[in-house]
């Protein structure tokens, strides 16, 4: 072989070893210098997530975590998107209400749904916990998975947030999405463990998060399946509840899912503390981290008081255990991304 043509094959090999990525050559300073994180501030939550990142996926350090092990659990409400004035799964179930009454006459005289069709708020607050079940049962249940997902779908792209008056899954937050893809990019798995009902997050999830819906936890109904016109196989909701993915059920529920203890996970409300619990419990490097609400200009600024995702143990574990904190105010350079381009798919890496 000719001396022209071996260094030539060895330029070639050179460009596909860069084109190939940092995992075979260093990066070049360019890439190195990239930040993966452009709508975080600098300070100490920044880097103890880069930091982290870079100590769990360096190969032949102690820290070192192989891939299949990088699970990385996220709660949704007030972690991935806003949560207040009330959960956005409340907010669905009220309006299907609304829209669902022409057919159900006697919810003109039935409590809650009379005091919900007449906007009495005080009757509504009054029939608690057992109102708002039977609100959830009738506008949840009766109906198909497809058709649920379908009514889900087509609620997102008409409901409009109270104050914000922009469509529901145009509030999450850029920052997380940011986050969501980093830990992608290095080689982690990325799940959605949280109290929402399950039928009602995988319909959006991997067009909003890039998380696909075998990769979502959460609260779940009875399904059943049956034949149905014309003989076609359904699965159909009953009003009937399963699982509730809150609390010490998100451990419970990512044991029975996924299978593996995450190493790194982020929530917002005591709903997460025993996930967070469960996850620095494990051996090797783990990752705790709180989302706390601080803007009340940009977003909302509630914790220990608040009756929606109230943060109040789980801020004093957090201090204990040296978890990270993200001050929103603090933290974050913007909260919601820009709406020409909320809600845009993001590629769904493993």
């Amino acid at each position: 072989m000719s001396v022209p043509l071996a260094r030539l094959i060895r330029q070639m090999l050179l460009m596909v070893l860069l084109v190939l990525g940092c995992s075979v050559i260093p990066c070049n300073a360019a890439l190195a210098q990239a930040d993966p994180l452009p709508s975080w501030n600098d300070g100490a939550a920044k880097e103890a997530i880069v930091g982290f990142v870079a100590r769990v996926t360096k190969q032949g350090t102690a820290d070192f975590v192989p891939p299949a092990e990088r699970i990385a659990t996220f709660d949704n409400d007030g972690t991935l998107w806003t949560e207040q004035p009330f959960y956005f799964q409340l907010a669905f179930a009220l309006d299907r209400v609304k829209a669902m009454a022409p057919d159900h006459p006697d919810w003109k005289t039935r409590q809650p749904f009379k005091a919900l069709l007449e906007k009495d708020t005080s009757a509504l607050a009054a029939s608690g916990e057992k109102g708002l079940l039977q609100i959830m049962a009738a506008t949840h249940a009766g109906m198909t998975t497809d058709a649920f997902a379908s009514a889900v779908r087509d609620w997102l792209a008409t409901a409009r947030h109270p104050r914000f008056n922009r469509p529901y899954d145009s509030l999450v937050y850029q920052p997380m999405l940011e986050l969501l893809a980093y830990l992608r990019a290095n080689g982690f798995k990325t799940f959605v463990v949280s109290g929402g009902g399950i039928e009602f997050m995988r319909p959006w999830m991997e067009r909003v998060y890039g998380v696909p819906p075998e990769q979502v936890v959460g609260s779940s109904g009875v399904v059943k399946f049956q034949i149905g016109a014309g003989g076609k196989p359904d699965l159909m909701k009953e009003a009937k509840i399963e699982f509730i993915d809150d609390g010490p059920g998100k451990p419970v529920g990512i044991n029975r899912f996924i299978g593996r203890r995450p190493i790194f996970a982020f929530g917002n409300s005591d709903g997460d503390l025993q996930m967070l619990q469960w996850t620095v419990a494990g051996a090797g490097a783990r990752f705790a981290g709180i989302v706390h609400h601080t803007d009340g200009i940009r977003e909302y600024a509630y914790d220990r008081q608040s009756r929606i995702g109230k943060l109040d143990k789980a801020l004093d574990a957090a201090a204990a255990g040296g978890w990270t904190v993200v001050d929103m105010k603090q933290d974050w350079k913007t909260v919601f991304p820009p709406l020409a381009t909320s809600g845009a798919a993001m590629e769904a890496k493993p």
